[in-house]
């Protein structure tokens, strides 16, 4: 489902780096560029942050590879799988270690027409 311009979830491409982004953003939240600078335009605080997740997976000091793939799911309220994307994976080797962190950031869509149902 597309989302108009205009209204709350409305997205555009990073002119930078290609990524999709919410039209209401002022920085891109990939490659951290200023999209925007009148004066209208300033980076949103957050509303909330209901979910932030760190980890670190270090490989022992002996053993074979590791792989890993790092894939994101998003539902709605019914269970439906609206989006899955695959955002990143590489290769662990002995004493390797990597650091992930989630976080869902929620933003006011203010001025931002409601969808039609």
């Amino acid at each position: 489902m597309s989302t108009r311009p205009g209204t709350a979830g409305a997205t555009r491409e990073c002119p930078h780096c290609k990524a999709k982004i919410l039209e209401s953003a002022v920085i891109c939240p990939a490659c951290k560029h200023y999209l925007r600078y009148d004066s209208a335009a300033h980076p949103a605080k957050p509303a909330q942050v209901p979910l932030q997740v760190e980890g670190t997976i270090r490989h022992p000091a002996n053993g074979d590879p590791w792989e890993y793939s790092i894939v994101l799911v998003i539902r709605d309220e019914r269970g439906n799988e609206i989006a899955r994307q695959v955002v990143g994976v590489g290769a662990m080797h002995a004493g390797d270690e990597r650091s992930f962190s989630l976080a869902v950031e929620v933003f006011e869509a203010k001025g931002a027409k409601p969808r039609k149902h």
